[in-house]
């Protein structure tokens, strides 16, 4: 075992990223019922509503959505008018900001802040999770799932990696050295995952074995499709 150097993953450990951060006053996420109201108004928008998880939605199976409009054409921008109402709301939001930085943002008004989502399907680890629970709540996720900033995303993870990262072991070190909001674990890029001793090197059988373990993990979650990942690590009904 060895421990990779602060910031910098050993070898064949896939890098962690943050979500994307919205930072458009609101106006370009969406719950259930706006996002059904809003597709009725503008059916054409239906292609360009992503849905949007943060660490509460994931665990707790909450439906949030969000306008993505990253790769949108200029002329179909302009054929829905309800989307350019919201993408001028956040203009204004961002030329009344304080901040420079955040000025500069209102030339792209349909765009998020700051856009980090992967381009491949991804590991989805919650930024803040109960101390409660014996283990962090993580799982894949599609590439059209839209992660939010309060999420850390781990783009070309495998079972392997799922197994390693939802493991008794790792726990153990998150326990140890993550930092905490009140007393829940807080989930850092640098601290917790860069720096965690993965093995340097394994055996074919060794990473069957994780892989295995970690496979049980996903099937045992499929057997209970109506409840949440809150509901299935809850140390009483878990």
């Amino acid at each position: 075992m060895i421990v990779a150097s602060r910031n910098k993953p050993i070898c064949n450990v896939p890098e962690i990223g943050y979500g994307s951060m919205a930072n458009e006053g609101g106006y370009l996420i969406l719950d259930k019922q706006e996002r059904d109201e809003f597709i009725s108004k503008e059916p054409a928008s239906q292609k360009y509503i992503r849905l949007f998880l943060g660490s509460q939605e994931f665990i707790n199976g909450k439906g949030r959505w969000c306008l993505w409009l990253k790769d949108i054409s200029p002329s179909d921008l302009r054929k829905m008018p309800e989307v350019l109402k919201r993408v001028d709301s956040v203009k204004k939001y961002r030329l009344e900001s304080r901040r420079e930085a955040t000025k500069k943002l209102a030339q792209t008004p349909y765009l998020f802040g700051e856009i980090r989502q992967p381009e491949t399907d991804y590991l989805l680890i919650p930024g803040v999770s109960s101390e409660n629970r014996y283990y962090i709540p993580i799982g894949f996720l599609r590439k059209d799932v839209i992660a939010s900033d309060l999420v850390r995303t781990v783009p070309n993870a495998n079972l392997y990696h799922f197994g390693i990262i939802t493991s008794a072991m790792h726990m153990a070190w998150t326990r140890q050295v993550c930092g905490r909001i009140k007393s829940d674990y807080r989930y850092s890029n640098n601290i917790v995952y860069n720096n965690y001793p993965w093995p340097e090197s394994i055996t074919e059988a060794q990473k069957l074995k994780v892989e295995s373990a970690a496979q049980g993990v996903l099937d045992a979650r499929e057997q209970f499709p109506d409840s949440t990942l809150a509901d299935l690590y809850d140390p009483t009904t878990m």
